[in-house]
């Protein structure tokens, strides 16, 4: 399946816990001002993929941890990226999602489709990204509005969970 993509890291440490790999879809609407990857949010920018050779450069990589999907944001081409988050976990990788929606709008929204990448997500980094609320003391997400959810515990309680680090995830 083909996605949109701005590029993929075969060796992020920031991007979630443990040694991942980054797909940093194309494509983006919510256009926060600071945004750390403004190259991602032109729809027309970017370069098609297929997910198949992804997941095979994902495997190759002994030392991977998981997936982390970015942008861009995953939730505007739901479908491929649920997709690789499917082929991550069935390789042993946990999935990090990242997005400008909140847990709250991707419900709202009611599209089958994003709910599908949700429910195919391990970690979720909810919400846009507020110049004025930016810190480099938080783990794994650039403003202190943005939640970091433990996705499985969320929909298994009905509440949303958030997702503690621990020492092993920091270091």
């Amino acid at each position: 399946m083909k996605i949109k993509i701005s590029g993929v890291v075969n060796d992020s440490i920031v991007d979630g816990a443990g040694f991942r790999m980054t797909i940093f879809t194309q494509g983006c609407t919510h256009h926060c001002p600071g945004c750390h990857n403004p190259q991602t949010h032109d729809m027309e920018c970017g370069f098609w993929a297929d997910t198949d050779e992804i997941i095979k450069t994902a495997k190759e990589n002994p030392l991977l941890d998981g997936i982390t999907l970015s942008g861009g944001d995953p939730f505007l081409q739901p479908i491929p990226c649920t997709v690789l988050a499917q082929a991550a976990h069935e390789i042993g990788l946990n999935v990090w999602t990242y997005t400008g929606y909140t847990w709250e709008e991707i419900f709202d929204n009611n599209d089958t489709a994003q709910i599908a990448l949700l429910k195919n997500t391990d970690i979720l980094v909810d919400g846009p990204f507020l110049q004025e609320q930016r810190s480099l003391d938080l783990y794994f997400k650039g403003s202190a509005n943005q939640r970091t959810i433990d996705v499985k515990q969320s929909l298994s309680t009905g509440n949303i969970v958030l997702w503690q680090p621990s020492t092993y995830d920091i270091f």
